[in-house]
């Protein structure tokens, strides 16, 4: 969806700063917004593709004044309401106040660390050849649906080239609003950056992006 998330190209931001790579957490409560998360993840109800589209549902101003990790449990508490497994109430009043769902899958602090290596695999078998080869042309269409997609806003009706053929993976347009993985070949592709910017861009820049291969036609 063309939402505030997808800021690639957007101006009056500023630029990225990265910052150090041991850096992961700001405060305390950060940490445990992500133990949360994991936790309710592992309950079952949604899948990772549903989980980034209830943090892209937030809206605008709330999404872009919010720090990374309140995005995180905000969408969490639109994930835990539609679940039926949380009342607006009991967000408003910060305890629980119906009985808790029973039958739930419980992630177990012990579990924590081997649930976390053996992730979780979202490759397919390829019922069809793969429509694209590294080298060929490509060009990515020019769609805007109001649900998730991983194609960049500012990578859609633009030029590149296969870099790598990955494979076949669940899509993650429609298993996000639970309509089925229906798997597809998944692609690196290759831009540079004035096919993405503009003759203004270094010339010397490129940008890789995997696309799902609905998102791509010969160019």
């Amino acid at each position: 969806m063309n939402g505030a998330q997808d800021l690639g190209g957007m101006m009056g931001f500023g630029p990225v700063v990265p910052e150090p790579e041991d850096v992961r957490f700001h405060a305390e409560w950060e940490k445990r917004a992500l133990a949360v998360t994991l936790a309710a993840g592992a309950l079952g109800h949604w899948t990772i593709d549903a989980s980034r589209h209830a943090r892209e549902t937030l809206h605008p101003a709330d999404y872009l004044s919010s720090s990374y990790y309140e995005i995180w449990t905000k969408g969490l508490e639109k994930l835990l309401q539609g679940a039926g497994l949380v009342s607006a109430e009991e967000l408003k009043a910060g305890r629980a106040i119906d009985p808790p769902v029973p039958g739930q899958r419980v992630l177990r602090a012990d579990q924590v660390a081997a649930v976390l290596a053996r992730g979780t695999n979202y490759e397919r078998p390829s019922e069809a050849p793969a429509r694209f080869a590294v080298g060929d042309a490509v060009r990515t269409r020019n769609e805007h649906p109001t649900g998730h997609t991983r194609l960049p806003r500012y990578a859609r009706r633009k030029v590149g080239e296969i870099e790598r053929v990955h494979g076949v993976f669940v899509l993650p347009d429609t298993n996000a609003h639970g309509r089925g993985e229906n798997p597809q070949w998944l692609y690196t592709v290759r831009f540079t950056g004035r096919e993405l910017w503009g003759e203004a861009a270094d010339p010397t820049l490129t940008v890789s992006i995997d696309a799902w291969e609905g998102y791509l036609e010969p160019a």
